[in-house]
This record gives structure tokens, C-alpha cells and sequence, in this order.
């Protein structure tokens, strides 16, 4: 408990200041054990988490499966729509299904329990000489799950507020950029040696962008030009204007909504805790992160095509491109994070003050005070 008190108090004094006076957030909130088990318990446990795009889950017994705060969770789609539900059989409790794929019912690999894909129990073999088994009472618990913009959210909050209101803001800021209607085209998963929030914050800067990424994207960022808005308490953002070196981030031309500037910004939207999208009027690439211990996260990586692209005959041609390029990127940046975790175990490390261009980070460390209290 002391050193939970003590990395929450330093958190505590580390957003107190004025965002000018601002230094990057003490060592121990990312190198605690301890206080992990609060982001856990205060964060992952109560906040909405992203677990994919729809569109993926496409047909009944289209699944996925992730944990939550220690939860194992499944998400699918049934008749109805899509929905989730814990991951855990109601007879000895083995977990159920692995990864993602597709099922005509979820059978338990230990002793055969059967649900169906809405959850309740359909059989369960050599029960009937027990006489307190109900097979009504055996369904698995259902978990919240919404889609958001195309996004399945899940939460294991019975109380938390809607993705709907709480980032309606981005809505509003990003009116003609539905992002709905965008399909995904890969995604894949990593564990990189870094702490969770350290990938977050390197997402919500472009500071660093000339020098980590001078081998890829560097060359075309310019810091006299990135400007960083005041966030909100749901999400902060940033843009990015950009030239014509990749087709694909740019407006298609067809497209007659997308008006001057709009036609080449790139939104950089940070949703607490964890889902990181990277939205142009072209495609989409996001990181959904969930913590694996202190000094590892694990990451959804996936990207997709706006409507108009997708129908595009070259569309094949620039998404191999851009998905070569993301893929030098995230190597890039996984040199980087993982070279701040180590410098973070340092016994003379000591946080710096931030940059004007860090102000998301900033904001993203007052979310992160609120919710451990």
C-alpha cells in the first residue's frame, strides 16, 4: 500500500502545476507493480476498452476474445447483433475460446458444457443426477459492449457512461470524417517491452517524429507547423497537414465533401485510456493497448480503407504501400518506447520538462490522477 500511496501522491504533484511548468510524469507510475493493480482496478476495470472494429465480426459466429482488467471476455456476433460475455465456463471454469474465429456454439474444452452464441447453456452432459443444477441459472455473464463509430467498446462498468456521449466531441470536431464507414483490412497483435502509458504518450506527441522516425516520416514533419488544441477529459487530438508523398492519406478524388485543408489533415486522436487512431480522409491505423505487467503491452495493431479508396482500382496497390511503410513505423517506435522503459528502471533518471508539443501528454497525465484519485 505505501508504495501505492506514493507513486498516486507523486501523480498527484506532477499535474498540480500549470501545463507551462509541466514535467513528464514521475518514474514510478510506470514502473510500480503496485500501482498498475490501480490502473487496473480504477481504469481497465471501469473505462471502456476498445476490442476491435466491427466489421470483422461480420457474420453469426464471428468471435474475438481479449482480457480486461484479468477478465477473459468474448465478443461475437449472434443473430441479434454484437455483444460480449465472460470467457469462463460456469462448471469448473476453464476458459473457452482462444484468439478469434468462428463457431456455431461455444463448447467447453474440458468437459463439454455447450452455450449457445447468445450465452445461456444449451447442454451439459451427465448433470441430470445433480439435483441443484438449473440449466436457466448457467448462462455466461454478459459483459457491455457498444460500437462506437465502428469500434466495439466493452466495459466491465455497469455504470459508465455511453462512447456515444462521452466522445461525441470527436463527432463534433471531425463532422465530415464518418468513421464508420471505414473497413479494416488487417490487424494484428504484439507485445512490445514497454509500459502501456509510455506507447500511449508516444502516440499522442509528434515531437518526436523528426528524429525517431527520421528513416520513414520524419522528413515530412515539420514542428513549426504542429499545433496541439486543449483535449477534453474523454480524449485529446492533434493534426497533422500532409503532402502528396502518400496518396492514400489524402482525400480521393471523387470525394466533394472534404473541403481546402480537410482535404489533406491527419487527426491523431487519443480515446482514454487506450485507443489510438490515426484517421485520415484515405484510411485508418490504430493501437489498442492493454498492460501485461509493468514493463510489457500487449497491442491490437490494425488498419482499414475509407469507402472511396476501398473502390478505387489502385486501392490494392497504395494500401501494400502504406502498410509496408506502418510497418518500418512501428518498428521505429518500438525501438524508441522500449528505449524509454529502460532508461525509466534508471536509477539517475529524473523527469524533464515537457514541450509545448506535449501538451496531450500532459492532459492524458491529469486523466490518469482522476481516475487512480
Amino acid at each position: 500500500m505505501g508504495l501505492k500511496v506514493k507513486a498516486a501522491r507523486e501523480l498527484a504533484q506532477n499535474v498540480s502545476v500549470p501545463f507551462d511548468r509541466a514535467h513528464a510524469m514521475p518514474k514510478s507510475v510506470y514502473t510500480d507493480a503496485d500501482f498498475l493493480g490501480l490502473e487496473q482496478a480504477h481504469i481497465f476495470a471501469t473505462d471502456w476498452v476498445c476490442a476491435g472494429r466491427a466489421e470483422t465480426l461480420a457474420k453469426p459466429g464471428d468471435y474475438l476474445t481479449l482480457s480486461l482488467a484479468g477478465e477473459p471476455i468474448i465478443v461475437l456476433r449472434d443473430a441479434v447483433g454484437i455483444r460480449a460475455m465472460s470467457n469462463v465456463c460456469r462448471h469448473r471454469m476453464s476458459t473457452l475460446l482462444q484468439g478469434r474465429g468462428q463457431v456455431r456454439s461455444i463448447t467447453c474444452p474440458y468437459h463439454a458444457w455447450t452455450y449457445n452464441l447468445d450465452g445461456s447453456l444449451r447442454g451439459a452432459p451427465a448433470m441430470h443426477l445433480n439435483g441443484s443444477f438449473c440449466k436457466e441459472d448457467m448462462g455466461l455473464p454478459a459483459v457491455r459492449c457498444e460500437v462506437w463509430q465502428g469500434w466495439v467498446m466493452v466495459t466491465l462498468n455497469p455504470r459508465a457512461a455511453s462512447p456515444a456521449e462521452t466522445l461525441q466531441g470527436i463527432r463534433d470536431l471531425i463532422p465530415a470524417l464518418d468513421m464508420s464507414t471505414y473497413t479494416e483490412t488487417s490487424q494484428e497483435s504484439f507485445r512490445w517491452a514497454t509500459n502501456w502509458k509510455v506507447l500511449a504518450e508516444n502516440f499522442m506527441e509528434s515531437y518526436h517524429l523528426p528524429m525517431c522516425h527520421k528513416g520513414t516520416i520524419g522528413g515530412a514533419s515539420r514542428l513549426e507547423e504542429m499545433v496541439c488544441p486543449e483535449g477534453t477529459d474523454a480524449f485529446n487530438y492533434h493534426s497533422i497537414l500532409k503532402d502528396d508523398r502518400v496518396p492514400l492519406a489524402l482525400a480521393h478524388p471523387s470525394n466533394t465533401v472534404l473541403q481546402g485543408e480537410d482535404r489533406i489533415k491527419t487527426w491523431l486522436l487519443a480515446i482514454y485510456p487506450s485507443l489510438l487512431i490515426t484517421l485520415t480522409p484515405g484510411y485508418f491505423w490504430y493501437l489498442s493497448l492493454t498492460p501485461d505487467g509493468p514493463g510489457h503491452v500487449n497491442v491490437l495493431f490494425g488498419m482499414g480503407m475509407s469507402a472511396d479508396w476501398l473502390a478505387d482500382p489502385q486501392a490494392p496497390a497504395h494500401l501494400a504501400r502504406v502498410k509496408a511503410l506502418l510497418d518500418e513505423v512501428n518498428a521505429e517506435d518500438k525501438g524508441c518506447t522500449e528505449r524509454v522503459y529502460q532508461g525509466l528502471l534508471s536509477g539517475m533518471a529524473q523527469p524533464g520538462p515537457l514541450s509545448h508539443l506535449e501538451r496531450p501528454n500532459y492532459e492524458f497525465a491529469q486523466y490518469l490522477a482522476r481516475k487512480i484519485g
